[in-house]
This record gives C-alpha cells, sequence and structure tokens, in this order.
C-alpha cells in the first residue's frame, strides 16, 4: 500500500523516527543512555490495560486447593505479597449466604491495597452469593438489584464498554474472575495457557456459531456483520451449526445451547475464549446444562455463564462484538471480559485474568521508515513526543488518528533514541505518517 505521509517526505515535518513499543504497565521510566543510529528507539505508551501490580489474589485459607492456586498463581504472575489477600471460610459449599458474604466482603475491602483494581477469587465453590454471582459480588458488593425474579433487567455495570484501565479508581468496581477447576493440574494448566499466551498475536479463527436453538441463539443476529466488520483485524467466521469439531485454530467461539458437543475435539490456542449463552452454565458443578468448566476443560483459557435463570437477555451475556475488540486492543482477559457484559449480576467469569495474547509490539524498519503496531491503542487522536533520552526533555514532533482499522503506522527515522505517545482530546492527525 502507499504511504500516506508527504508532509515527512517533503521536510516541512522531517523531525522522526519513531516507534510504538506497547510495554504493560506505566509508562516506563528509561535510563538516561542514548541509544545507537541502528538501534529500535524506546517508546512509552499511555496506560492501556491492567497489571499484575493491580490484581488482588484471594485465597481461602480453610481450603488447600485454593491455597495451593493461589500460591502458584502469585508466583508465575508475580502478583506483589501485599495483593495476596487470605480469608478463610468452609469450603465447598455452591452458594455464599449473603450475610456471610458481607462480613467477608468487608474484610477484604480493608486489607485490600487502594490501588489495586481487580480480584482474582482461588476457588470454584462457592460460585454465588444469594442470588447473584460471586465475580460480581466481590467486584460490587453484594446488591438485590443485581437479581431478579423472573424475565427482568437488572442493574446496570458502568464499567461495560468503558475505555477505563482504573475501573475501581473510576466507578468503584474491581472486576473479577475465577481461577476455576476440580483439581490443581487443572487450574495449573488454566494459569500456564494464559502466562502462554502474552503477546503471541496469535493468527487463530474466531468461530461464531449460529444453533438451531432460537432461545439461545439471540446473540446470532450480530454475527455476519461482526465477521465484515473485524475482517481487518481478525478472522472471524459465520457457522449455521450446532457446533464445530476438529477446528485446530479455535481463538474464539461464541454459541447458544444447552449442551455444546464435541468441544473436546478442538484444539484451543492458549488465550482462547469460548462461552455457551444458556441458563445454568455458571452453575459450575452439578449442573442440568453444561457447565462453563467444561470450556476450561477442553482448553479454552476464559469462558462465562449465569448462576441463576437470567431469561435471554443479550446484555446478561457477553457480547462478541465488544470482547472480541478489546481483546484484540491489547486488553487483559479479565477487562475485555467484563466490559463486555451489560447486566453481569447473574453471570458468573472465569478464567486466567490476565491473559493478554495481543499485548506486546511489534516494530521494523522499512527504509526510512519505522512500521510500529498500534492496534492496541484505543481509537482516537494522538500526539508523538520525542527525546535524546528518557527522562527529557521531550518535544512535540507531530501527531495520528487510530480507528478500529488502524493496525500500524509508518514514521520517518531521524534519529530520537525516546518516544512517547499523548492522547489527545481531539483533532492534529496530518502530521503523522499511518497505513491500516
Amino acid at each position: 500500500m502507499a504511504r500516506t505521509a508527504p508532509l515527512f517526505r517533503q521536510g516541512a515535518m522531517a523531525a522522526w523516527r519513531h516507534a510504538l513499543l506497547l510495554l504493560v504497565g506505566w509508562m516506563l521510566s528509561a535510563g538516561v543512555a542514548v541509544a545507537h543510529a541502528d538501534a529500535m528507539p524506546r517508546v512509552f505508551f499511555p496506560r492501556t490495560c491492567l497489571t499484575p501490580q493491580e490484581l488482588a489474589v484471594i485465597v481461602n485459607d480453610a481450603d488447600p486447593l485454593s491455597v495451593r492456586i493461589g500460591r502458584y498463581y502469585a508466583k508465575v504472575r508475580r502478583i506483589p505479597p501485599r495483593n495476596v489477600i487470605h480469608v478463610r471460610f468452609p469450603p465447598g459449599e455452591a452458594v455464599m449466604p449473603p450475610a456471610q458474604f458481607i462480613a467477608l466482603k468487608a474484610w477484604v475491602d480493608a486489607h485490600t491495597p487502594r490501588d489495586v483494581q481487580a480480584f482474582a477469587l482461588t476457588w470454584t465453590l462457592p460460585y454465588r452469593v444469594g442470588c447473584m454471582s460471586i465475580t460480581t459480588a466481590f467486584a460490587a458488593g453484594y446488591d438485590r438489584r443485581f437479581c431478579a425474579t423472573g424475565c427482568k433487567p437488572t442493574r446496570f455495570d458502568p464499567y461495560f464498554r468503558s475505555d477505563s484501565a482504573h475501573p475501581y479508581r473510576d466507578f468503584g468496581w474491581r472486576p473479577t474472575m475465577m481461577l476455576a477447576g476440580t483439581t490443581f493440574a487443572d487450574v495449573k494448566a488454566l494459569i500456564d495457557r494464559g502466562v502462554a499466551s502474552d503477546g503471541t498475536h496469535p493468527a487463530g479463527t474466531g468461530y461464531l456459531v449460529d444453533t438451531n436453538d432460537r432461545a439461545r441463539d439471540v446473540r446470532a443476529v450480530e454475527f455476519s456483520p461482526l465477521v465484515r466488520s473485524m475482517r481487518p483485524l481478525v478472522h472471524l467466521v459465520h457457522v449455521r451449526a450446532n457446533a464445530i469439531e476438529r477446528r485446530k485454530d479455535v481463538l474464539f467461539y461464541f454459541t447458544g445451547l444447552a449442551r455444546v458437543p464435541m468441544i473436546d475435539s478442538n484444539r484451543y490456542l492458549p488465550g482462547a475464549i469460548a462461552d455457551h449463552l444458556t441458563s445454568y452454565g455458571g452453575v459450575l458443578l452439578g449442573s442440568s446444562q453444561m457447565s462453563a468448566l467444561a470450556w476450561l476443560k477442553a482448553g479454552a483459557t476464559g469462558s462465562y455463564g449465569t448462576v441463576v435463570e437470567p431469561c435471554d437477555f443479550p446484555g446478561k451475556f457477553p457480547d462478541p462484538a465488544v470482547a472480541i475488540s478489546r481483546y484484540l486492543r491489547g486488553e487483559t482477559l479479565i477487562e475485555a471480559y467484563w466490559k463486555s457484559v451489560a447486566m453481569p449480576g447473574q453471570g458468573v467469569f472465569i478464567g486466567e485474568p490476565l491473559a493478554r495474547p495481543y499485548g506486546g509490539h511489534a516494530i521494523h524498519r522499512e527504509g526510512r521508515y519505522w512500521a510500529v503496531d498500534v492496534q492496541t491503542l484505543p481509537p482516537g487522536f494522538y500526539g508523538l513526543y520525542g527525546a535524546d533520552s528518557g527522562i527529557g526533555p521531550y518535544r512535540r514532533i507531530g501527531a495520528f488518528a487510530v480507528s478500529l482499522a488502524t493496525k500500524r503506522i509508518e514514521v520517518l527515522d531521524t534519529g530520537a533514541s525516546f518516544y512517547r505517545i499523548v492522547r489527545r482530546s481531539s483533532g492534529g492527525a496530518q502530521n503523522v505518517a499511518w497505513r491500516r
């Protein structure tokens, strides 16, 4: 494709060498050393996702499996010791009484560092508190507005579709996900898949499966438009069948069925998300319908299901368009999945929270230009600033725009060693070369 950078080439703003490098966390503080002419520049991005330092792991000390899971997860994800929160309650019950939970949650809140933005639970039971899911109860507190008797909407999630990377700071919610499984081996495999997915940018396929179950197939109306709109970013296919089988590249699998056959015949890429819209998929053990745990057992890294009858409100289940687009943008599993459910009070999120297959960066030289991956930036306008050292001073050298279809930009190399990308409120995209 032709570059759209006449201003660069004609020299009006020929002050560039650019690279975008996606490093997780706050903009890294860099040393004073100056890179040499042929070295890759270092680029500091705006904050775009949750970090391990902002996740707290909640461990039930009365449950040996929970203790073992918590210890392993904190080690491999480098969770700070102060973020491992110990509680104690009798294990094994599917439903925790609200009064017991309220006291437990007060203890957890009192011992959670204020900068923690999300929780990981290290057990499978309980998955419910009274009439609502335990993940939403930990996220926002026990509240009967998250419950419904009959087919009614429930309390809305302000985090839904937001661009926030700080849900607790911005909304007072801490999204929560369960590291669920019946054995340590199963949960360890889940955790290892999540860790292995980081920064891999997998070239897999998303399967949007349109079944003959009309009551549970309510999300299928968006499948064909979603395939078209996401074509520049990911390979999605709209399948009209009750299931797929023997696929080797499953990255997403969204369907609607009480029991999904042949899920074990597929190969799920590390970081894969899979769920089935049905009434009791979140009843993790002992359900008359297929448990969301079956997806994790088959090899998925994240899933979701409702713990009480939700009726067929699409807003009570993950919106595939939101989950996929946020994941591709470099958000963690817990962020992308939580932002995809408008009314999460009756649903439980399970999986490895920090899985981030589309994190990391890609940068390479193309002649006098640096070609840099910007897929992880939310749509909007950005300013680019350059300096000879990590501590500055930084000078403004241009601006560019990012749309949902923008995958990379190209910037003329003129020798700066450090760059900083800053989100702008509007305008000013004409100065930087970028292409889809």
